[in-house]
């Protein structure tokens, strides 16, 4: 995760809420993307390093576990610099700017100076933040499936010049769509800021869940309400186990038996239930930044490790390899 602001519930369901099982099934690298950050973010780099530690707080609290992952941080494995240097060797400028986040990037952020060498090649970062592990499977939203289809062609035609040296990344989904925004919008966003944070306190939960985007054209509770798409029930059914009563909160709205302060408070106490648990563990953990600070440092350099057997075999395969 790139350390651009402070986590979402978005964050949750879509990728920490996927992490944290896989921890148990595999050997697990999880990284905070702060040379990422800089490709939008370099004009004011004063919050990498709080945000840093706040996000791995919230990993930590939400479940991710440092004894059974390794947390890193990617500034602490140069290696990965070093790997994405050789593979732009090899790599046509054209693959890189037919990624489709590329432009819909220099679309959306009009306000930032996307023009650098950085921003066009961070999706060949991104390859190198893989490959360098050796890299099975990868857990990715849909929004980042042609990333890993542009890293699994650059690992091919790599392994076409050097021969069988990087390993091909599969992807592993998802498996919850993407949240929308608080206002409507399509997706939950920090830089828009229609979103849940992690860290908001009850109170404010409540307040955000309250002013939620509903179906617009229901202005009385006794008019039937449409279910599909509408934000809260969307939230319901990422949020609230109780599954008997978001049906019947379903069946009531769709009948214009239930009134919208009902629905959006069951919802802000089923979130706040979810959140409780993971405000108190990145609550402690922030009491006790050194132990923060331990983990990431100890997981980096566990992390370079693996990275620089895999870089001194990429060196040997293309004979720059020097004793």
């Amino acid at each position: 995760m790139r350390p651009t602001g402070r986590l979402h519930v978005g964050h949750l369901v879509g990728a920490l809420g996927n992490w944290v099982p896989l921890q148990e099934r595999y050997d697990c690298f999880y990284f905070v993307a702060d040379w990422h950050a800089l490709t939008s973010d370099f004009a004011d780099t004063s919050q990498v390093t709080s945000y840093t530690y706040d996000n791995v707080a919230d990993w930590i609290g939400a479940g991710l576990d440092p004894e059974k992952s390794t947390f890193f941080v990617q500034s602490l494995v140069p290696e990965h610099a070093e790997l994405y240097l050789l593979l732009s060797m090899v790599v046509p400028v054209p693959w890189l700017e037919r990624v489709p986040t590329y432009r819909e990037q220099q679309e959306n952020l009009k306000d930032k100076d996307l023009s650098s060498i950085g921003f066009l090649g961070y999706p060949l970062l991104q390859t190198a933040d893989v490959a360098i592990y050796d890299a099975r499977f990868v857990p990715v939203g849909e929004d980042q499936v042609a990333h890993l289809e542009l890293a699994r062609e650059v690992v091919r035609r790599f392994n076409n010049f050097f021969g069988d040296v990087l390993v091909e990344p599969q992807p592993l989904l998802t498996t919850f769509a993407r949240l929308p925004g608080l206002d409507g919008d399509k997706k939950m966003s920090k830089s828009v800021g229609n979103t849940i944070h992690l860290s908001d306190t009850p109170d404010e939960v409540k307040k955000k869940v309250m002013s939620m985007y509903t179906d617009p054209k229901r202005v009385r509770a006794d008019i039937p309400g449409t279910v599909e798409g509408n934000p809260v029930f969307v939230y319901h059914d990422a949020f609230n186990p109780d599954t008997l009563e978001v049906e019947n909160l379903k069946a009531r709205y769709r009948a214009g038996k239930v009134g919208d302060v009902e629905v959006k408070t069951k919802l802000a106490n089923a979130l706040n239930a979810r959140l409780d648990p993971i405000r108190e563990r990145r609550t402690a953990l922030l009491a006790n930044p050194g132990r923060l600070r331990e983990i990431l440092f100890d997981g980096s350099a566990r992390a370079r490790r693996v990275a620089a057997e895999t870089l001194a075999r990429v060196r040997e395969a293309m004979k720059i390899s020097y004793r």
